[in-house]
């Protein structure tokens, strides 16, 4: 008695990488954690604009997490020093300093430094 046994490497990958399959549920629980721990590292309401999803790549299935919010471009990059005026004319700012509010026209903004809470939710999530 003989048992001819023929390994296709190329189904094997197809059927491994396919949707529901082993890979994509351990792609999806890894993104999600990955996912999780970027809303904890966010600053303030960040974490609220964080979605994520499996897409569909060049290369396979990838995990793909998504910041909405409008100004992740400053916290992840930080600024430099700038000034800030109002948006109207002859318009104020107002905010708050040790529970006074202060009214002002213009504000010397010290800058920020950069804060790539998704890179570390990245590197955190591995």
């Amino acid at each position: 008695m003989s048992v001819d046994v023929r390994v296709e490497p190329g189904r094997i990958a197809r059927l491994l990488r396919m949707r529901g399959g082993r890979v994509e549920r351990k792609l999806r629980e890894r993104t999600e954690r990955v996912a999780r721990i970027a809303e904890a590292e966010a600053p303030g309401s960040m974490g609220r604009y964080i979605s994520w999803d499996i897409t569909q790549g060049p290369r396979g299935l990838e995990g793909v997490i998504t910041c909405d919010h409008p100004a992740v471009n400053y916290v992840l990059n930080g600024t430099r020093p700038h000034l800030i005026r109002p948006r109207r004319r002859n318009g104020v700012l107002r905010f708050e300093v040790d529970g006074r509010v202060v009214f002002t026209r213009l504000v010397r903004h010290p800058g920020t430094r950069p804060n790539n809470f998704m890179a570390r939710a990245l590197r955190l999530g591995r």
